[in-house]
């Protein structure tokens, strides 16, 4: 397999490339207005912004890294899942919430995982607009700006405050989600909605969010996000419960571990 780098190093890497990554959404910011920007389904979108932002992440990482397989959502997001389980690889997303930014509206994030035999091993979560640096190395824990994070403690529902992902490419989903919502609202403090999967993971992570669930996501929307939850004392699996793994789109069930095992129970 050769030279692995150490964990550390890892992370040093990416968070520098989601830096770069972020000057270049910082800087296009001012121009929303007239930012070219195409539809990749009814619903869905990228932009000028995205591809620029993407190739600087992969102009840092592959020189750093060139042996290491690329799934990234704009430039190579069709990488055969096999090829992921073998050695390094890294999941990139180089703006998560397009819609968001292309709105002015202040939730959207770079998320960069590297994975290791299919297993993060290494992320980083950056609020762009929030100036929010989350982090995790696979047992070292869990950072926002360099200081420890943990999940939240509560554990009575009535108290939770609890994210969510709309469905917005399948019409068809929405009747199913609708009958969730419902009984989740029924029984929790709050639901809320951003619009952006990998800080709502980070939230989870920084105990903001009690818990997290959404029907469909793509691997680069949570790859890194569900390295920051388990790092923080959390828990990330599919819908179902079990062992989630960012080599395709899965359903996304987070929390810390009461919250996470309650909010099954109630999708159920």
């Amino acid at each position: 397999m050769g030279y692995q780098p150490e964990r550390h190093d890892l992370l040093r890497l990416v968070v520098q490339a989601a830096r770069e990554a972020a000057d270049v959404i910082r800087d296009a910011a001012p121009r929303r207005g007239s930012i070219d920007w195409q539809s990749k389904g009814a619903t869905d979108f990228v932009s000028e912004v995205d591809l620029a932002a993407e190739a600087r992440i992969l102009a840092r990482l592959t020189a750093a890294l060139p042996s290491a397989t690329v799934l990234a959502e704009e430039s190579a997001a069709h990488t055969a899942p096999e090829r992921l389980v073998r050695g390094l690889a890294l999941v990139i997303d180089p703006l998560d919430g397009t819609t968001n930014f292309l709105h002015g509206y202040p939730e959207y994030a770079v998320s960069i995982a590297v994975l290791e035999d299919g297993e993060p091993v290494a992320a980083v979560v950056y609020d762009v607009p929030g100036d929010e640096c989350f982090t995790a190395t696979a047992g070292g824990g869990s950072q926002l700006n360099g200081q420890p994070i943990r999940v939240s403690t509560i554990t009575e529902p009535t108290r939770a405050l609890i994210g969510t992902g709309f469905p917005f490419k399948d019409p068809a989903d929405i009747p199913a989600y609708q009958a969730q919502m419902s009984r989740v609202m029924a029984q929790v403090s709050g639901v809320r909605r951003p619009g952006a999967a990998s800080i709502d993971l980070a939230s989870v992570a920084a105990g903001r969010f009690d818990a997290f669930w959404e029907h469909m996501l793509a691997p680069w929307d949570f790859a890194a996000g569900m390295l920051l939850v388990r790092e923080a004392g959390g828990e990330a699996t599919d819908l179902q419960g079990a062992h989630l793994r960012a080599l395709g789109p899965s359903g996304v069930l987070a929390g810390n571990p009461v919250m996470r095992g309650w909010l099954a129970n109630v999708l159920a």
